[in-house]
């Protein structure tokens, strides 16, 4: 992985989620690619020469609609939000999900291995535990740096196993909106697309104890070609929901 500059006028003023090898303070850009940006409004994702930027903030946007007007409602069933489960995300990503999940009640831990999108994420979080609006939704989500098919049976071995372990696989973006593409070109730029999607199920089988629930669009593929025991289907997306090896449900 080459370096990712993180551009800074006060390096020693960055919290530890920003000091990790592969991000490459700095004073400006390099030429060409992506970087990341200490700016007023948090951590922000940006590429030499474009408009776009990409960070994570609960306290507004579509996090806080979401909060104040619902929503969520498919997920909750999907994880069965009624047993008030703990919850692994496997696919930290920008942590929406997550969010959503931990605002409903539930204790999430999350996990993302890769160190920029990692920084994003705990800017996020660092930010929305200092909200009064979203401390407490906040104070809900663990955050780990780590890779998921790694690290959960270690977690796991530790701590006991979660309830349910929630995938969310990066797949390619169907919705027509110019900032969500180019969100996902940065992701994908950023991240590649390549992931080994059968490790990551195995091990979420084998750590969850009621089930794992992996987010589709409604009409891909089942993930690995594995089909789900039941399905909860909305207008865009699906969660496929696979029986936990601790699991007795048919």
């Amino acid at each position: 992985m080459h370096p990712i500059p993180l551009i800074t006028p006060t390096p020693h003023t960055l919290p530890d989620y920003a000091r990790h090898p592969a991000l490459a303070v700095a004073d400006t850009p390099s030429a060409s690619g992506l970087y990341l940006a200490a700016e007023e409004q948090g951590i922000v994702l940006h590429r030499v020469g474009d408009k776009g930027a990409v960070w994570v903030d609960f306290t507004a946007g579509a996090a806080q609609h979401r909060r104040l007007h619902g929503g969520g409602e498919l997920l909750a069933k999907a994880v069965g939000r009624s047993k008030q489960p703990t919850v692994w995300d496997a696919t930290g990503g920008l942590g929406r999900d997550s969010f959503v999940l931990a605002g409903l009640g539930l204790n999430v831990h999350i996990f993302e291995r890769h160190p920029a999108v990692y920084c994003l994420l705990a800017d996020g979080l660092a930010r929305a535990l200092l909200h009064s609006d979203t401390a407490e939704t906040a104070s809900r989500l663990t955050l780990h740096h780590a890779d998921a098919a790694e690290y959960m049976p270690r977690l796991a071995a530790e701590i006991g196993r979660p309830q349910v372990v929630y995938l969310d696989p990066m797949y390619p973006e169907r919705r027509k909106s110019a900032a969500v593409k180019k969100e996902m070109a940065f992701f994908h730029e950023l991240v590649g697309t390549a992931q080994n999607d059968a490790a990551l199920l195995d091990t979420a089988l084998a750590t969850a104890t009621a089930r794992v629930v992996v987010k589709r669009p409604r009409l891909g593929d089942f993930l690995c070609g594995r089909k789900p025991d039941y399905q909860y289907t909305g207008k865009s997306t699906r969660f496929d929901v696979y029986n936990g090896s601790g699991s007795c449900q048919t």
